[in-house]
């Protein structure tokens, strides 16, 4: 689609300009190491790889959290959410790795790392697999809250589970385009559809949709209920609650009111940081030429990526589960305190 043609044609550009002498022979591997010159595109080459890593060992600390705590089973969505941004996370940091150290492709070898990898094809399944992942989340939450019985009846587990792998097959077939739009062409790795090209323009506004405006239509929806649903309890349970059950009935509200505060923050937080990427992405739909932009391209992958990072953290400070492990990985921490019972998810 839009992106993979832009990533690309941004591949291609990135090795031409950063290329210092290159040669003609391969490493017998269809692959031929390149000599950057480090102008300022690798310093933002370089920038992209770090939070790459950034968010390698975030979200894989929320996991291990999760994991050693047995929370993974009841939260199966939001350990999907991490495994989601932890497999882009990694790919982004391997796909980079590759683009500043091989700048000639040949042979087989060449063609499917060019199709795999350079396009940047498993960075954006997992960062398209995370935004259909948190828009499930959020109608979990707004079902639970604004439908309970319904919720009640209807989403059991496997309902759970099975929403959870939707969210990697949603993210995987939209993409297998890029089999048939990539090439190798003199050594570099090629998408065939140009941004100008009407199909592409097609796609790319379907993909923009999909994942970004439909996605912020769920998030103000779903949220705007739920805050408007947990404000009606609130008075009708000040009404007719005893003085016996009111700070139960607190507790339970603020317990409630932190998941939502929580999921409201990571919702706003992917509003904010996968602006840029689709404003650029829109943008080079009908300005080809930016398409070319490296420096541009790497900034709002670069700002988009720290939503990937920062997620992690949000959770590590919200819930107790997290909480609780990463403290105990924290040196000369003798003792624990207790956790707070209303970070509970």
């Amino acid at each position: 689609m839009a992106e993979e043609s832009l990533m690309t044609s941004h591949l291609s550009d990135a090795m031409t300009t950063t290329e210092v002498d290159q040669t003609c022979t391969t490493n017998g591997e269809g692959l031929t190491p390149s000599s950057y010159s480090f102008d300022t595109e690798f310093y933002f080459e370089l920038a992209v790889v770090f939070i790459g890593i950034i968010g390698i060992a975030g979200n894989a600390l929320v996991l291990y959290a999760l994991i050693a705590t047995k929370q993974h089973k009841k939260h199966v969505l939001i350990v999907n959410q991490n495994a989601l941004d932890f497999f882009s996370s990694f790919f982004l940091v391997l796909v980079y790795i590759l683009k500043l150290y091989y700048n000639h492709l040949s042979g087989s070898l060449g063609y499917w790392l060019c199709t795999v990898l350079l396009s940047e094809y498993p960075v954006w399944v997992g960062c398209h697999g995370s935004t259909i992942n948190l828009a499930i989340i959020t109608i979990d939450r707004y079902l639970k809250v604004v439908h309970p019985v319904w919720s009640r009846k209807y989403v059991r587990p496997w309902v759970i589970h099975c929403a959870a792998v939707s969210s990697w097959l949603l993210s995987i077939v939209p993409h297998t385009q890029v089999f048939l739009t990539t090439a190798v062409i003199d050594g570099q790795c090629i998408g065939y559809l140009a941004a100008s090209d009407l199909t592409s323009l097609i796609l790319g506004t379907l993909l923009l949709m999909c994942f970004y405006v439909i996605i912020m239509v769920i998030f103000i929806f779903c949220y705007g209920r739920i805050l408007v649903a947990i404000r009606r309890q609130a008075r009708v349970m000040a009404a007719h609650s005893g003085p016996g059950s009111t700070n139960f009935q607190a507790l339970s509200n603020q317990i409630q009111a932190n998941v939502i505060k929580t999921m409201i923050l990571v919702s706003a937080l992917f509003a904010i940081t996968w602006l840029p990427m689709n404003v650029y992405v829109t943008v080079t739909m009908f300005v080809p030429e930016l398409s070319f932009n490296g420096y541009l391209y790497y900034v709002a992958m670069f700002i988009a990526f720290l939503y990937t990072c920062t997620n992690p953290f949000i959770y590590a400070t919200k819930f107790d589960a997290v909480r609780k492990v990463l403290l105990t990985m924290i040196p000369c921490q003798s003792t624990i305190q207790p956790a707070d019972e209303t970070g509970v998810a």
